[in-house]
């Protein structure tokens, strides 16, 4: 809680309007009942009986895809790689310096609108959306789905940014470290390993 009203009160310094849920039964209530908009969800793994990683799983399950910024108490590749399979569109291992937090969340915000400003600029001159068809699949950036017959695949914004940039360079190799660093903007300090298994879900889907 102690936590929580500091990031709360700095946040709101910057501009945000901000909410606080004590608990995953509370956020999942303001953004699935209530249906209340938000930008970004900043989401602490140590959550009070549902932890951090099932609301991501459960929020991404349920239709809701505003972009995650995890909070995990450690940031070696497992915690990573749970936030990712989870839903997470980022991660911040405490503790953390609250600047890098901002910066973490103004990328986010940044990256979202980014996103569907390429997907409009893109779009095909009768307003439809910018799609991408391989096989008898399809991607729609702007609906952030994965269409497969019958089968549609809902994307996080992140999953969604890594497909983009590897159509982008089809045919080219492109590092762990180049991936995460232009499409999630995370520098060295993390893992590369984090990578390999969010591929295989890619790869699934």
């Amino acid at each position: 809680t102690h936590l929580a009203n500091g990031l709360r009160y700095n946040l709101k310094a910057e501009g945000y309007d901000v909410d606080i849920a004590s608990n995953a039964e509370e956020a999942s209530s303001l953004l699935l009942d209530r249906r209340k908009p938000y930008d970004v969800l900043v989401l602490d793994v140590m959550l009070p009986g549902m932890d951090g990683f099932a609301l991501a799983s459960n929020l991404r399950a349920k239709g809701e895809f505003v972009p995650i910024l995890m909070l995990t108490a450690r940031g070696q590749a497992e915690d990573v790689l749970r936030g990712f399979e989870a839903g997470a569109d980022d991660y911040l291992p405490k503790p953390f310096d609250l600047s890098v937090l901002i910066a973490r969340i103004h990328a986010l915000l940044r990256r979202r609108e980014w996103f569907h400003k390429s997907s409009a600029r893109e779009a095909a001159p009768n307003g439809a959306a910018n799609t991408f068809e391989f096989g008898s699949k399809t991607i729609d950036f702007e609906a952030l789905e994965l269409r497969s017959g019958a089968q549609t695949v809902h994307l996080t914004l992140m999953e969604a940014d890594l497909l983009r940039y590897l159509i982008k360079h089809d045919g080219r190799i492109v590092s762990r470290s180049a991936i995460l660093e232009d499409v999630w903007g995370l520098r060295e300090d993390t893992d590369t390993r984090a990578i390999d298994n969010f591929i295989v879900r890619l790869r699934k889907y």
